[in-house]
């Protein structure tokens, strides 16, 4: 009920007053937490039957980005350049029907260049979770943009999720969960740093109210190299981000650099992980100094630049999609 008040109430709230708020709580809940953030040494099981990554590389290495506004669409380019100049590609996740309009072009150039479009929420007002047929309406709007964008992958705004319901989207992966985030505002973890299998199962069974990191007792679990492509017909791979967004480490925490990015990603390397890092273009200043809701494009080069030199030939690097056409879940021996 609180969250429902706080995204009608939020249009009309100044953005400075919003933040203002949420940091005086999540300072007092940070220091609660160190045990479980940025780091939850529970999350690094391997999951049943995990086979490792490609070509036996020791950690996975995907990015991510949630482009919220016109000033994120915008640097959509200029983002992705700057990934292209240290050898990288990654998700552009675009909201089909808010405040701006995604250009085709824009969504060929990225695709061109090898980089993904994915589909973030349909109106990115914190509405879609409000019922269940709610969301069954919604659902078919979302597949009509996953086919019209030739996307594979779905992420909601806010983070907020019903794996479940999940099974209405026409995807190969879902990627609205967190390994440990409890500044979300829906902050079940699935304590995992690997990508996990959502098998479909009938929604009023005891296994579909089972908690997100109670996950592998669902029927289907296990992990295995996906050589079945009708898998997508029996569920969806669940790609949690594994580093704190950047909405939280440069806007909440008012954090200077990335080091946590680069601690968090020596620990996920260390225990054979996924690193998936969800990062924002409209919060990303690359001229003149950041404003309140910015950070300098520096910090990020600092981290590609970090895991390009640091780990040279012991990461995959993977684009979402390719994660979820790499990966299939099925029970043990089957």
């Amino acid at each position: 009920m609180f969250r429902r008040i706080y995204y009608l109430a939020k249009p009309f709230t100044p953005w400075h007053l919003r933040i203002s708020v949420r940091r005086f709580f999540a300072r007092r809940k940070r220091a609660r937490t160190t045990e479980i953030w940025p780091i939850s040494k529970t999350s690094a099981q391997k999951p049943k039957g995990w086979p490792g990554w490609p070509e036996g590389k020791q950690f996975g290495f995907a990015l991510s980005h949630d482009v919220e506004g016109q000033l994120g669409v915008d640097r959509v380019k200029q983002l992705a350049e700057l990934e292209m100049e240290f050898g990288f590609r990654s998700s552009f996740n675009f909201i089909p029907e808010g405040e701006y309009s995604v250009p085709k072009e824009l969504r060929g150039w990225l695709t061109e260049n090898g980089f993904e479009v994915g589909v973030h929420d349909l109106h990115h007002d914190g509405k879609l979770f409000d019922s269940r047929k709610i969301f069954a309406r919604k659902a078919v709007k979302i597949n009509q943009y996953l086919s019209k964008w030739d996307a594979v992958g779905y992420r909601s705004g806010f983070m907020l999720h019903n794996l479940n319901w999940f099974h209405d989207l026409n995807i190969l992966y879902d990627a609205s969960t967190f390994d440990t985030d409890p500044f979300e505002p829906q902050p079940d973890e699935a304590d995992t740093i690997f990508p996990f299998w959502v098998p479909k199962i009938d929604e009023d069974s005891a296994e579909a109210r089972l908690p997100i990191k109670d996950m592998e007792k669902r029927v289907g679990s296990g992990v295995k190299p996906n050589n079945d492509k009708s898998a997508s017909k029996e569920g969806y791979l669940e790609l949690p981000y594994t580093l704190p967004q950047d909405s939280t480490m440069f806007l909440l925490f008012r954090e200077k650099d990335c080091q946590i990015w680069k601690d968090k990603t020596k620990w996920i390397a260390e225990n054979g992980g996924m690193c998936l890092l969800n990062l924002h273009p409209d919060y990303v200043r690359f001229e003149g100094k950041p404003t309140a809701r910015e950070f300098p494009a520096e910090n990020y080069k600092d981290f590609l630049g970090f895991v390009r030199d640091h780990f040279e030939h012991e990461y995959c690097h993977l684009l979402p999609r390719e994660i979820a056409e790499t990966y299939s879940v099925r029970n043990g021996g089957s």
